[in-house]
């Protein structure tokens, strides 16, 4: 089993910058692939970013050049964090972390909000 928990949500103004963070606890040596998605009121949960244990990262087109995503790879420590700059209030969302493991999950934390609004 695997837990994830979110932090760092909150409302910011247009053009400005949150940071988030995921951090995994329990089986996290199991863990390859850790990400972040994202679901705004009425629409389909979405990929935003995704950083494998080798460091290759992967991101949305909506968030290239805005967002980055990293993360602590060990087997005492396994977090990952997104930086997310230049919001926008098409940015408004619940952001949710997610790992992926070898034989089980994926697994998905509670959600943090993010809200973009002047």
């Amino acid at each position: 089993q695997v837990q994830l928990v979110e932090s760092g949500g909150g409302l910011v103004q247009p053009g400005g910058s949150l940071r988030l963070s995921c951090a995994a606890s329990g089986s996290i040596s199991r863990i390859y692939v850790m990400g972040w998605y994202r679901q705004a009121p009425g629409k389909q949960r979405e990929l935003v970013a995704v950083i494998a244990n080798d460091g290759r990262t992967s991101y949305a087109d909506s968030v290239k050049g805005r967002f980055t995503i990293s993360g602590d790879n060990d087997n005492a420590k396994k977090t990952a964090n997104l930086q997310m700059s230049s919001l926008r209030p098409e940015d408004t969302a619940v952001y949710h972390c997610q790992a992926i493991t070898h034989g089980a999950g994926p697994y998905w934390g509670q959600g943090t909000q993010v809200t973009v609004s002047s």
